[in-house]
């Protein structure tokens, strides 16, 4: 595994009612932009393609990958180069990839209309990402007015939403998510092939009946907690999010910077807080720090 990929980060570990602070792996997500440099070698031009979320390494194959999937390239024929370059921003870090084509390919770009990512003027820093979301988000910060959820609540509710993933239970095929009150209610669920689009479809729910912002409610994935979840849930208010599987480095960041109470491996009676500790309410409480 690539030393980029993985970040360790003091978090909050729950088991039995019982909570340590422990240090945590998790896997790093940063934007990625891909750009073409394609035409005549008296004129070549480069042009932005897309921007999309991974862990680093195998930023190449990744990329040119990308376009053959996506129709802008047929062949590895007509692939001359691939290299970083380095961007004028803080983390100074190698976000942008440039693919070369090779002289007399011609890139179909047509098939480049469907973008994955809306980026800022430097959207490739995951700063600046962020950044981007709050300038749109009505909610920008998490409401912190003393909105709470217990520990025994808690560790039910993907019991529930899988009890009520009704495709799920017949395909065993679908991302789940599900938004609930702080007693334990289920208000909403959504089910889609793609955990981002469940998520919309949710969000979409609660603005159709109109009890956003979400800030006393509690979102729960059934998959990892990524960036573009979170971002999602920024948008809409949601001040406690609960997912079953892990949360990327980037979407740790994003919940800090909103104030937003994020627990990843939800799982029987365990589960870790990686921030806002101060929403979960657990019964029996010993600090202790163990590397």
């Amino acid at each position: 595994m690539p030393p980029q990929a993985v970040q360790n980060i003091p978090i909050t570990r729950v088991a039995d009612g019982i909570s340590t602070t422990v240090n945590d792996a998790i896997a790093i997500e940063e934007p990625l932009e891909i750009r073409l440099e394609h035409g005549p070698a008296d004129s070549r031009t480069v042009q932005n393609i897309s921007v999309t979320m991974r862990t680093p390494g195998n930023d190449s194959e990744l990329a040119i990958g990308f376009l053959f999937t996506e129709g802008v390239i047929t062949s590895a024929n007509e692939v001359g180069e691939s290299s970083h370059q380095f961007i004028a921003c803080a983390e100074n870090k190698e976000n942008v990839i440039v693919v070369s084509l090779a002289e007399g390919a011609v890139p179909r770009l047509q098939n480049t209309e469907r973008n994955f990512y809306t980026t800022s003027s430097c959207g490739v820093c995951g700063k600046g990402s962020i950044n981007a979301i709050r300038t749109v988000s009505n909610y920008s910060n998490g409401d912190d007015s003393g909105v709470t959820i217990n520990t025994e609540t808690l560790i039910k509710l993907p019991d529930t939403l899988r009890r009520m993933q009704q495709v799920f239970e017949a395909t065993g095929g679908l991302h789940g998510c599900a938004l609930f009150t702080t007693d334990g209610k289920l208000l909403l669920l959504r089910e889609d092939v793609g955990r981002h689009n469940a998520l919309d479809k949710l969000i979409g729910a609660a603005l159709n009946q109109n009890i956003l912002p979400l800030n006393n409610h509690v979102l729960l994935l059934s998959g990892r907690a990524s960036f573009e979840l979170v971002q999602k849930a920024a948008m809409a208010g949601i001040s406690i999010i609960a997912a079953v599987g892990a949360p990327s480095s980037l979407a740790v960041q994003l919940a800090r910077e909103f104030n937003i109470t994020l627990v990843g491996f939800l799982r029987g009676e365990r589960f870790n807080i990686y921030n806002a500790p101060q929403r979960i309410q657990i019964p029996v409480y010993e600090d202790s720090y163990q590397k």
